[in-house]
């Protein structure tokens, strides 16, 4: 067994006693993380309006943030072990307050574009940071559980919660606001953190820094992101986008290759080709892809079909936040510890997946009681159940020096994820949509029938792309039976996983520091 083996054990009696003050502070910071997703997506159109954005280059708002963020995680997660997590914590917080106000402050566009950049490379030093605290802080198995359960649902439901927050902020106050708001989050959680968090010693990775592998791996993954990006708005054949693909792959197999050969690599591959991280990094990545497509189909839909306003839309997703917090906090968190994984994980992705079905019956006149308010709750519960386990076992057994890395791998496949969520589902909706109003259109003979032809066909294309999406989250289930094979507490280790076996138990792996 190697020095990260499992054994069961209660929490050592050194535990830091703050360490659930410590959570509120880390959650915290992650609700703004998540909150800024979306938040900025409800005041796009009122600051592109004033500040003078082309259509164009709206799209860089999103694109700059998501560019920095992506294809920095695994370097400010390696910076997180390097310095202490703590340190890149406080470090990450304050950057994004600066940059968020900023953002807040922009008067022209190249302001924004470089506000929302410096927010992403912050957010990159923070986001691995908050998750690998909680993976250090939190070693006892129940306890574990507890805290995973609640940063799970934070994780799932600040999405929606943007929603709402964002809608109220740009109907009532301006949209600089919802980049203001970000501010007394961060002082807060910062100065918390401060007083607050005591990280253990001796898990620090102190080895020098891997500057081949920091530079394959940001272009490479800021190559994949763009490509992605891209693609939704000019299309998959075209030559930047392929472009991007191409040299994405290309600087990523050789990221691969140094980090198989380097003394001190930046990704140790020990920590993705373990069957039960790979098959979580795998399957959460698969489960994004649909959520995010998702949020912006039923964004729209509610919008622009239903006529919701923003905040009643936000308060729209609200059954979702509920249903995530609760398979999150109550499902996820009681269970954890007394099944395997698995049997959280793929049925919960299962049940997201049965919501998802119910919505390819979405019409231009349907029930929000009847069909949307069901289907939320089911995704969200579904969710919530098997965000949670994902989140904890995407860190247990890592040795302490790699919890940085580990935990921005998570981050990673959920940018990633989103990435590739929002273009693919957007293009076959936007396929769907364009054959549907091809074909339809010649029978319209007014002008309402012609809006109630482009209305129909939005919603054709909505179902469309849910089908893909229902799709891919049964796919999530199946590589979460199948990969992931740590066993229930109390058992014996699982035979057939890697020298750094994640035991039959989820109770606190035991390192030698």
């Amino acid at each position: 067994m190697s020095e990260t083996g499992s054994t069961a054990v209660k929490a050592p009696s050194g535990q830091d006693a703050n360490r659930w003050r410590a959570l509120v502070f880390i959650a915290l910071a992650q609700l703004m993380v998540v909150l800024d997703a979306t938040i900025v997506n409800i005041a796009l159109p009122s600051a592109q309006q004033d500040l003078g954005i082309s259509d164009g280059n709206r799209q860089w708002v999103v694109t700059a943030y998501a560019l920095a963020f992506g294809g920095l995680l695994l370097f400010g997660g390696r910076i997180a072990d390097l310095w202490g997590r703590k340190r890149a914590f406080v470090l990450g917080l304050g950057g994004f307050a600066l940059a968020s106000a900023l953002g807040g402050a922009a008067t022209n566009e190249a302001m924004m574009f470089g506000a929302r950049a410096l927010q992403g490379a912050f957010g990159a030093l923070l986001a691995p940071a908050a998750l690998s605290l909680l993976a250090v802080m939190f070693t006892d198995g129940k306890e574990r559980a507890k805290a995973f359960g609640i940063y799970g649902a934070i994780a799932g439901g600040g999405g929606a919660v943007g929603l709402i927050l964002g809608g109220f902020l740009t109907e009532y106050l301006d949209w600089r606001w919802t980049f203001f708001v970000n501010i007394p989050f961060a002082v807060v959680a910062a100065v918390g953190a401060y007083f607050v968090i005591r990280e253990p010693e001796g898990g620090r990775n102190r080895s020098p820094l891997d500057v081949p592998g920091v530079i394959l791996s940001t272009v490479g993954l800021v190559a994949l992101v763009y490509g992605f990006t891209r693609a939704e708005s000019e299309g998959w054949s075209d030559s930047v986008t392929v472009g991007m693909f191409v040299a994405s792959a290309v600087l990523l197999a050789a990221f691969v290759a140094v980090e198989a050969r380097v003394k001190a690599p930046l990704l140790p591959l020990r920590v993705i080709t373990e069957r039960n991280r790979g098959g979580v990094y795998l399957s959460l990545g698969l489960a994004i892809i649909a959520m995010f497509g998702l949020f912006l189909f039923l964004t729209y839909y509610l919008q622009v079909v239903q006529g919701y306003s923003p905040v009643k839309t936000g308060f729209a997703f609200l059954p979702m936040i509920a249903g995530m917090i609760v398979g999150s906090t109550q499902i996820g968190t009681r269970l954890m510890t007394r099944v395997a994984p698995r049997l959280l994980m793929a049925p919960g992705f299962v049940v997201a997946a049965l919501g998802m079905l119910l919505l390819t019956q979405l019409e231009i006149d349907s029930s929000y009681t009847a069909l949307l308010l069901p289907a939320m709750l089911l995704l969200g519960l579904g969710m919530g159940t098997a965000f949670m386990p994902a989140m904890s076992l995407a860190t247990l057994g890592v040795e302490p020096r790699d919890s940085g890395v580990a935990s921005a791998m998570v981050n990673t496949s959920q940018q990633v994820g989103g990435a590739i969520g929002t273009a693919l589902l957007n293009t076959i909706a936007a396929s769907a949509t364009t054959s549907y109003v091809a074909d339809h259109i010649g029978g319209a003979t007014s002008r309402s029938q012609q809006q109630l032809v482009q209305l129909q066909g939005q919603v054709q294309g909505y179902t469309s792309a849910i089908w893909f999406a229902v799709g891919i989250l049964v796919a999530a289930a199946a590589i979460a039976a199948v990969l992931i094979n740590a066993g229930r507490p109390g058992g014996t280790t699982v035979a057939g996983s890697s020298d750094e076996t994640v035991g039959d138990e989820l109770a606190v792996p035991v390192a030698i520091h």
